[in-house]
């Protein structure tokens, strides 16, 4: 079923049902004694003035206890089932946002900071709109009451109320739609601004090195001004959504008190019924702002529900086939004719067991071949095979099974340096060997704890050249048929890249592999060359015959 803004709420209420339905009626229950509370005083008063009982006013001061305990009850159990009702909501809404984020046919693109606004923001509004749906049904049951009581001791007054309410809740409906759009505006200034908050803390690093501090100062500045401008307007609209539900509801409030007043004038209530007729008067703002509450709450989900909708109705990037490979894949790699955005018709085929380097003059081309080869993307035109099958129609399982695409920028986990190299127990051996040809060994000397050093959040305690050495050797520990690295030496001295270099050719020597890189260091290490300029293949041969074209040594040696 197709998600939209109010199948993303209905499906948060309907998901919570049991708790919503139970806070409902244990909320009506409180509005329901509330609004009896009033009428009793009323039947007090009139008791103890005709009739003076004593027995009688006990029975109905007992009754009127009674009721305070019922109502007190109902109102703690309600709050509870509705607050567990909203934050369960959310939670299993924000479930849902992850794994379509998290999906393997990818497909929810936008900056992690703006999803993950979505994921707590907009899923909070969703939450507390949930937990809001009880208190309608109890503003209702609160009417209700008042209307039937008003009814049995003067029908004009009950009248009032039954048909003034369904043209307040319409006005009501009406105030909230401006502050729908600028939620739905607010929200998407947020998440703009976070997402921009966390690009440059990720890239904080990158940005002190080429001093490009400032503008990155203003560019955030600018965005965050922007969410403010919009926080702003939102909030103003939602006071003149509440004042206007307010200033509706006042006159309304002021038209039943007057008529009251008339009828207890003119002697057509008793002075009990006077009394409940205020009471009521008085009690009548509480369901009203009860309205104003979920009307306000449902406004603001509304505008989130809809940006949760377009993430999770998101199509996926690819389109998984049914196809399998051999147990154990030979590890041939084939672009036949492929066209894909700066890639123009190329034809490249990796043997098995190849050392192949790819230096790519654009690195646009060089971030396409990897979209291709993982298949984040497909091709435009032509094909991109593994084995002679055709990615395409392989399922992702498969096909991430036969081949490991490790990005320059990996990500390292607050765990031990070791725990981020050992991706499985039983490749131990593969994993020590890893962290050799990596250098990890190396890096692991100059840490307290060695290799069982625990890493800060995202590595952040390690340098550059440091987390590109564990991210290598976790790839190369992995051992796949197919293993294709980018760029993984380019913040390591030249000692180290050459040991890198003669360390992943070692390795690798009965595997597929695939460097995309401008490094001569481990160009020089492969067993074959080709350069890709123009977004085609132009030329191909070892690293030394390469060498010769002008093209190519601008590229490299630069």
């Amino acid at each position: 079923m197709e998600a939209t803004g109010r199948s993303v709420l209905r499906s948060a209420i309907h998901g919570q049902r049991r708790f919503v339905a139970g806070a409902a009626a244990l909320a009506a229950g409180h509005q329901g004694c509330e609004a009896l509370v009033p009428v009793i005083i009323g039947v007090v008063i009139d008791t103890a003035v005709s009739s003076g009982s004593l027995p009688r006013l006990l029975t109905w001061l007992g009754i009127l206890a009674v009721i305070f305990l019922v109502l007190s009850l109902a109102y703690r159990f309600a709050e509870r089932n509705a607050q567990r009702a909203g934050e369960q909501a959310a939670h299993e809404l924000r479930l849902k946002l992850t794994r379509r984020v998290l999906d393997p046919h990818g497909g929810a693109d936008g900056l992690p900071g703006a999803l993950v606004n979505i994921a707590t923001g907009d899923v909070k509004r969703v939450g507390d709109m949930v937990a809001a749906v009880p208190y309608a049904f109890a503003a209702l049951t609160a009417l209700t009451v008042s209307s039937v009581v008003l009814l049995t001791s003067s029908i004009p007054l009950g009248l009032l109320i039954l048909l003034g309410t369904p043209p307040v809740l319409w006005l009501t409906h009406l105030a909230g739609r401006p502050l729908e759009r600028r939620s739905h505006h607010e929200q998407e200034r947020a998440a703009e601004a976070s997402g921009v908050a966390a690009d440059l803390v990720a890239g904080l690093r990158v940005l002190k090195g080429i001093g490009a501090e400032r503008a990155a100062v203003q560019r955030y500045r600018r965005t965050s001004r922007r969410s403010l401008n919009a926080a702003v307007r939102a909030a103003r609209a939602h006071g003149l959504h509440n004042g206007a539900v307010m200033a509706v509801t006042g006159v309304f409030l002021a038209l039943i008190a007057l008529i009251g007043a008339h009828l207890a004038l003119a002697g057509s209530i008793t002075v009990g019924e006077l009394v409940a007729a205020v009471g009521l008067a008085q009690f009548l703002p509480t369901p009203f702002h009860m309205i104003t509450y979920v009307s306000s709450e449902h406004a603001r989900a509304r505008a989130s529900a809809e940006r949760v909708a377009e993430v999770l109705e998101a199509g996926p990037a690819v389109t998984p086939g049914a196809a399998r490979l051999p147990a154990e894949p030979v590890g041939e790699l084939h672009f036949a004719g492929v066209s894909h955005g700066p890639l123009r018709a190329v034809e490249l085929r990796v043997e098995p067991g190849e050392l192949l380097g790819v230096a790519c003059d654009d690195p646009a081309a060089a971030k396409a071949l990897l979209e291709l080869v993982c298949r984040d993307a497909d091709p435009e035109q032509g094909r991109v095979m593994v084995d002679g099958v055709p990615i395409d129609g392989l399922a992702l399982s498969e096909l991430r099974r036969a081949v490991l695409v490790a990005e320059h920028d990996a990500d390292l986990f607050e765990v031990s340096v070791l725990d981020n190299v050992v991706v499985d127990a039983a490749r131990s051996d593969a994993a020590s060997r890893a962290i050799q040809a990596a250098t990890v060994d190396l890096v692991a000397e100059t840490l307290p704890d060695g290799l069982h050093t625990v890493l800060a959040e995202r590595g952040s305690s390690l340098s550059g050249g440091q987390r590109q050495r564990v991210a290598l050797a976790r790839a190369l520990a992995a051992d796949p048929p197919v293993l294709v690295l980018h760029d993984p030496t380019t913040a390591v001295d030249p000692v180290t890249e050459a040991a890198i270099a003669s360390g992943i050719a070692e390795l690798r020597k009965s595997r597929t592999t695939v460097v995309v890189t401008t490094s001569p260091t481990l160009l020089a290490a492969a067993d074959r060359v080709v350069f890709v300029r123009d977004g085609a293949i132009a030329g191909c041969g070892s690293h030394s015959d390469l060498a010769s074209d002008p093209d190519y040594r601008a590229v490299v040696f630069s």
